[in-house]
Formats: C-alpha cells, sequence, structure tokens
C-alpha cells in the first residue's frame, strides 16, 4: 500500500475515533456561502451506465472492514480524479486537507473547521500573544476585511491606516466578494515581508495604495492603568497561556492602591481557553457558578469560581465593557459578571457564540480540527449563542467616534462609576 493512501486513511481515521484533545478553544471562524450556481461549459455525457465500482486492493485493505462500502464512493471519485483530470499530477495532500475541509463543512456548524497547517499555527501564535503581520485590530463580519484600529507602535500605525479603512486589494489583487477571514490571512505573513495593501478611506476621491513591512506583533492579553477619580482600569484582550499571569501583575499594581471603582474592558475580545474565562472571572467573584458546559445528550459540567480573587469586594462597583466583537470566552466572565449581579455591561450587544470547541491536532503535523463538543450557559442558565449579552447600558461607539480618537463608551463607563461613589 503506497504511503499517501496510508496518511489519507489515518487522518480519516483519526477523525472518526477523535483521539487526543486541548483545551477548548473560542476563536469565531467563518465560513463562505454555497449555492446551487450552474457552471457554463461543456460537458461529455456518460453513453451507458458506469460498471459497480471496486476499490483496488491497496484500498481495501487500507479501509477498516466495517467501512468499506461506506468509503467506496470516496475511492472511486479519488481515482476518477487520477484517471482524468486535465493537469496532472495532481497534489495528493491538497485533496487530503480538502476532504477533511469538506467533511468539517458537512456538519453545518460555522464552528467546527478545519484548520491547516498554517492556519492552526496562526491561531495558536494569536492564543499567545504574538505574531507575524501588519499590527491592527480589524472587523472580518463586514464586505471587505476593515481596520478597527491599528496598534500603537505597530507597522500599520507607522503607515497610517485609519479606523474605518477598507482592504479592497492585497498585493494587487481585488478582494471584491473574497471572505473577509480569507483577506485577513493574506495580510498576514513573514516578518521583514512587504505586503501592499489596496485602501478605501471614506472622504478620500479615490482608493489608494499603502506599502507596509510586516513585523512580528506582540500584544498583551492584559495589562491595567488608573484612571481618573481613583478607577482601575483592566483590560483583556484575549484568553491565552499569557493572561492570567499578565492580569495577576496589573491586579497587584492596582488593588493595593485601594481602587473606588474597577472597569474590564473586553471589546474585540475574541475568546480564548475556556479555563481561562473561568480563572478571570474568579478574580472577582468570590463564589459561585461561573458556567454550564451542556453536551448533546445532555448531561452538564459545572464549573464553579475558583477561591482566591484579588477584586472580589462586592461594595467596590464595576463595569465591563462589550461590543460586537466581544465573543465566547469574553461572553463567559461578561455573562457571569452580570448575573451574579457583580458588574453591570456597558456597549453594545455581544457576539453571541455560546459553543464549546475541542481543538485536536491531526497527526504528521496536518494541522489540526476543530469541534464542537458542546454549549455553555450562564450560570443563570441563559444561552446567548447567536443571540449575545445585552447591555445594562447601551452605549454606541461610531466610526466617526474612532477617528476623532474619542471613545464615549469608556467616557460613558467612568462618568457612571463616579456618579456611583459619590464624585
Amino acid at each position: 500500500m503506497n504511503k499517501t493512501l496510508k496518511t489519507v486513511l489515518l487522518i480519516l481515521a483519526v477523525l472518526i475515533v477523535a483521539l487526543g484533545s486541548f483545551a477548548g478553544g473560542f476563536v469565531t471562524g467563518h465560513l463562505l456561502p454555497f449555492g446551487n450556481i450552474p457552471i457554463p461549459g461543456i460537458a461529455q455525457i456518460p453513453e451507458a451506465t458506469p460498471e459497480p465500482f471496486t476499490p483496488a486492493p491497496d484500498q481495501q485493505s487500507a479501509t477498516p472492514e466495517e467501512l468499506q462500502a461506506l468509503f467506496a464512493p470516496f475511492w472511486e471519485a479519488w481515482n476518477l480524479i487520477h484517471q482524468n483530470f486535465v493537469d496532472q499530477p495532481v497534489d495528493d495532500v491538497a485533496l487530503m486537507r480538502g476532504a477533511i475541509d469538506g467533511m468539517m463543512q458537512a456538519l453545518g456548524d460555522q464552528h467546527s473547521t478545519y484548520m491547516d497547517p498554517e492556519e492552526y499555527k496562526q491561531a495558536n501564535e494569536g492564543l499567545e500573544g504574538s505574531y507575524e503581520g501588519i499590527g491592527a485590530y480589524v472587523d472580518t463580519t463586514a464586505d471587505y476585511l476593515t481596520v478597527t484600529s491599528p496598534i500603537t507602535g505597530s507597522p500599520a500605525e507607522e503607515a497610517g491606516l485609519l479606523p474605518g479603512d477598507k482592504i479592497i486589494g492585497i498585493d494587487g489583487e481585488d478582494m471584491t466578494g473574497i471572505d473577509a477571514e480569507l483577506a485577513r490571512r493574506k495580510v498576514l505573513g513573514p516578518a521583514g515581508t512587504t505586503v501592499v495593501l489596496t485602501i478605501f478611506r471614506e472622504g478620500e476621491d479615490a482608493p489608494f495604495d499603502v506599502s507596509i513591512v510586516r513585523a512580528r506583533i506582540v500584544i498583551a492579553s492584559a495589562e491595567g492603568e488608573m484612571l481618573e477619580g481613583n478607577i482601575a482600569y483592566l483590560q483583556v484582550t484575549t484568553f491565552g497561556p499569557n493572561t492570567m499571569p499578565e492580569l495577576s501583575a496589573a491586579l497587584q499594581e492596582l488593588m493595593p492602591q485601594n481602587p473606588k471603582a474597577i472597569i474590564l474592558d473586553l471589546r474585540n475580545n475574541g475568546g480564548g481557553y475556556l479555563q481561562t474565562s473561568v480563572e478571570v472571572t474568579s478574580q472577582f467573584i468570590a463564589e459561585g457558578v461561573v458556567l454550564y458546559e451542556q453536551y448533546g445528550d445532555g448531561t452538564r459540567t459545572t464549573y464553579e469560581v475558583v477561591p482566591g480573587g484579588m477584586a472580589t469586594d462586592s461594595d467596590i462597583p464595576m463595569i465591563v465593557l462589550i461590543n460586537e466583537g466581544s465573543a465566547s470566552a469574553s461572553e463567559i466572565v461578561a455573562g457571569a459578571l452580570q448575573d451574579s449581579g457583580r458588574a453591570k455591561l456597558l456597549g453594545t450587544v455581544s457576539y453571541g457564540k455560546g459553543s464549546v470547541q475541542n481543538w485536536i491536532p491531526l497527526s504528521n503535523e496536518n494541522g489540526a480540527v476543530r469541534i464542537t463538543i458542546a454549549k455553555w450557559l450562564t450560570p443563570n442558565e441563559n444561552t446567548i449563542h447567536e443571540i449575545g449579552l445585552t447591555p445594562d447600558y447601551p452605549v454606541e461607539l461610531t466610526e466617526e467616534d474612532r477617528k476623532a480618537d474619542k471613545d464615549p463608551q469608556l467616557d460613558e463607563a467612568v462618568r457612571l462609576l463616579l456618579e456611583m461613589i459619590g464624585q
């Protein structure tokens, strides 16, 4: 049996039995829509009904006996491609990965997806707080990849990118009709290389090109500072391996200063590890449930507060900032703080991702699969999936605000807290 066939069946077997896993990831995903679109061209119609197909002996022996009938069409299609496709030789690895990708899409769950090796690498780097790219927060839900804000000191900021800039071309390739998440991946690349972005900016007469040299971008996943009125401000940008050490360091610096109030900023935080969300929540609640993880068979796991939090005093008023980019793990934290009465939410309705995924690496460095294993509920047993969390204080932040470097959400949180503490 040849090595390619062994590899294909090994990958399929790994997916079937789902061996191995690691921490539940919450990174959001978007799939391209598919439809029944007729393809123009010339077709040769078979003259007769094809003969019944029997896989080759090595294909039969490579397939578990109980799955041979099920996988016969797969091997038939595999053989037909190798026998008939116009451009030979075909890329067997690409076929194998495409088969896995199609299998994940067939689940009908936008958050159960295949990550090829490069995508898997980038996803892990993002959670670990560094990656190679231009250094900008972006919105992938619009028609075009849109800059939310450049990161301070990044190549994107130095090149003059502004909030609201739409990336309509990358290295001369038109991005019209291209999924914004795919466009985001094209912007990423090795440090020291150059990417040319075609930018559409409101108020400009025409689109223009910007050349940016990529760099390694390091982002703190948690940091804090003291604001006016002795208000402790904490920002958490992701829930990865560095989040708790960085958050603990910020709290150790701020809490001895006896803050009168606390702001926790979870805006544009797309999530991360479930356990980290429990640990972050536990810094602000002394006891109780953080979330329930509910499985397909009706059973559930209860995640409770980890004792020993540094900011659990309920006499210190607290506001959590959320927006449409606050998803998954950040929604776990915000939902638990809201349900417990520990904090009020301010901003706009959150993303609404109430599911849990395991990231399962495939053998031989063939990437990984994200598989939805459960739904999660807030302490009051509410689901936020495709609904989101509703802020207690709705406050918008417009494109005009971003361009003017204004933050009415943060300003309103400060105003409300000063009012609460009598200042």
